[in-house]
């Protein structure tokens, strides 16, 4: 669990806390700690209760999906995923977590919530058959639900990325830019009806691109437990892109092994199952995977979309990135693409990253598609970042924010 080693009595007692459980021991044990006794409790304390001498059935995690869906966060965040395993497998069997994923009175209660999917994901691989089935309805009913809300904005961002140079004014409905034509027509603002009524569209002019010309994205995207949520967005973003023409859209998911999950694009669902979450990091080993996949290295962007916590070759990690930014390859780093916008990296790979020029910070979802249009027209991304305030990362020599 801790990585310290028993040098004192403190520690020795801390680690005897948390061996008998979070009762009574606040005092004895930090935080965090309470939080890892009691994400125990909940599965051991309460089926152990008639074995040890009356402590009682204080735990579980009751028939909620939130409560079970924190539960399961706390764990891949407390453990590392060999251990995991084998808590989500005594959780299967005792807690009765199967049934409760098999039931439609649970499924109607689950929101659409992206850290559910990635609970979701995390267990596949101790859940039967028939759970698989129901987990899937669930990851669905999440992705359909997050693709509407996202879908329209990314599609926009890129195609007017990719279309900006020529404008027209008789665009078609997919092709108007909403922004621009709202400002321009803001004086026929009609109070009765509470809306604009444009006289004039402005929009994006369609160019016939041929195939070479076409820009490359490739979102190589760390699967380790704590960016889970990361790969689910990274997934969906990734089917989005791939539907839209005038880019060419590559999904490379890894922890120590390297998953292509290109050619599943079509089935966002489908990705999902492919991933394996959890596991070490090797970032050296899957940005080389990436950089054998490019062919036009002034036509490519590499999202990498990673904490940082490399288990590989940093060093050689460095070298590579920093060669495919001479080649023009626009890198750029993503600590983390989730809601919060606030990640646990690595801070001085970080630095060293920024001090060879591939920019690097966090972003939520709603900001990703700007992002994507700022990197397709190959403007200044950090300059971006800053009108967005996002903090973004600087070499270690730099102290401004």
């Amino acid at each position: 669990m801790d990585s310290k080693p028993m040098n004192n009595d403190h520690e020795k007692e801390r680690r005897w806390r948390l061996v008998l459980g979070s009762q009574d021991s606040s005092q004895c044990l930090s935080e965090r700690d309470v939080r890892i006794a009691s994400a125990l409790d909940a599965l051991y304390q309460n089926n152990n209760s008639s074995k040890n001498g009356g402590r009682g059935a204080r735990g579980g995690l009751n028939r909620s999906a939130p409560t079970v869906s924190k539960w399961l966060g706390d764990i891949r965040e407390f453990f590392p995923s060999s251990v995991v395993q084998v808590i989500q497998k005594d959780a299967f069997d005792r807690l009765g977590l199967k049934q409760m994923l098999t039931e439609p009175e649970f499924l109607a209660a689950v929101e659409a919530d992206v850290h559910l999917v990635a609970d979701l994901i995390s267990l596949r691989s101790v859940m039967p058959e028939k759970t698989i089935d129901t987990a899937r309805e669930v990851i669905k009913k999440v992705v359909d639900e997050l693709i509407e809300k996202l879908e329209r904005k990314t599609a926009e961002a890129v195609r007017g990325a990719l279309n900006k140079s020529k404008r027209t004014f008789r665009p078609r409905h997919a092709d108007i830019d909403w922004h621009r034509t709202i400002t321009a027509n803001l004086r026929h603002y009609q109070e009765d009806l509470n809306t604009i009524i444009p006289e004039k569209l402005i929009g994006y002019k369609r160019q016939h691109r041929r195939v070479v010309d076409l820009d490359e994205v490739i979102l190589c995207v760390d699967q380790s437990g704590s960016m889970a949520t990361s790969v689910v967005y990274s997934s969906i973003f990734a089917a989005v892109m791939a539907s839209l023409p005038g880019v060419k859209t590559q999904l490379v998911c890894f922890d120590t092994a390297i998953l292509d999950l290109t050619e599943e694009l079509n089935d966002p669902v489908q990705v999902l199952f492919g991933v394996q979450l959890g596991g070490g990091t090797d970032i050296n080993q899957a940005v080389a995977y990436c950089e054998n996949k490019i062919e036009r290295p002034s036509k490519t962007h590499l999202i990498l979309i990673t904490d940082l916590y490399e288990g590989g070759d940093a060093s050689e990690l460095k070298n590579r990135v920093a060669n495919l930014i001479r080649q023009d390859v626009n890198v750029i780093t993503l600590l983390a693409l989730n809601d919060d916008g606030k990640p646990s990296y690595s801070a001085h790979l970080a630095q060293e990253f920024a001090a060879i020029g591939s920019p690097v910070f966090a972003c939520t979802p709603d900001q990703f598609p700007d992002l994507m249009a700022t990197a397709l027209k190959r403007e200044d991304v950090l300059t971006w970042a800053g009108d967005q305030d996002i903090v973004t990362v600087r070499p270690a020599e730099d102290t401004t924010v």
